[in-house]
């Protein structure tokens, strides 16, 4: 489902991303771990093209993009095979949850405004939402609010789903509630990239767990394997702090 070569990525003279390969098989959850500023988020932004890459290449939902492509046609097609959800919702605060979700599939595409808002509603009960659809964003908590964005990605019958962070902004009853509904979505099959610190999460569900660093792969591998037995310094500095917040 997912195959990157050679992936680069630089701001100014700083890597972020150096020489990343990587393969994700249909119906795999990767959660990516590691420490801030490593290059987690850059590389999910990389993979739906909302940030140009230098170098390398990237198949995805079999779409092929590489840094010299110019990707008019090829960006419509990713954005329907592939969702996003970010860290802060990003929710359009004008809109009702149900205007949110149906807002792509009727410009993007041009789904009759019926059939969208009746995909809506089933997405709405899929994510426990099914009496919030009038709601506008700030009448939502904010593990409502993740919800309604995962709802949304899921409008578009993606085949692949990208996480950046969904449950840190979030006080714990709510990253129960979303962290829930990822976990029945692993169960379906969706393949998923999940960028997160939730060592629950990558120990419980996650296929694979990446441990990125310094913009590159350290550690790739099942979670039992990579949390209980890191081979790298970093992997093990990383998760002897996370075990640590934990236990606080």
């Amino acid at each position: 489902m997912i195959r990157v070569r050679k992936l680069s990525k630089r701001h100014g003279a700083t890597v972020v991303l150096r020489d990343v390969d990587a393969d994700v098989e249909r119906g795999e959850t990767i959660a990516i771990v590691g420490p801030s500023g490593g290059g987690k988020s850059t590389l999910l932004r990389c993979l739906n093209f909302l940030e140009r890459f230098d170098e390398g290449e990237i198949e995805i939902a079999r779409i092929k993009l590489a840094a010299t492509t110019r990707y008019e046609g090829e960006l419509l097609q990713l954005r329907a095979r592939v969702g996003m959800v970010f860290q802060q919702f990003n929710l359009f605060p004008h809109l009702t949850a149900l205007d949110n979700i149906t807002l792509a599939p009727r410009v993007v595409r041009r789904i009759e405004r019926s059939a969208a808002e009746r995909r809506a509603r089933e997405l709405l009960a899929r994510v426990g939402l099914a009496d919030r659809a009038g709601a506008y964003p700030h009448e939502l908590s904010g593990g409502q609010q993740q919800r309604v964005a995962i709802a949304r990605a899921l409008a578009q019958d993606p085949e692949v789903l990208l996480f950046d962070e969904p449950t840190s902004a979030l006080d714990p009853e709510m990253r129960d509630e979303v962290m829930g509904v990822i976990r029945d979505l692993a169960a379906t099959g969706m393949t998923m990239l999940v960028v997160t610190h939730e060592m629950q999460f990558a120990s419980d569900i996650a296929s694979r767990v990446w441990v990125i660093d310094r913009g590159t792969i350290a550690e790739d591998g099942a979670p039992a394997t990579v949390i209980a037995e890191p081979k790298t310094e970093v992997a093990r500095e990383y998760f002897r702090r996370q075990r640590g917040s934990m236990s606080r």
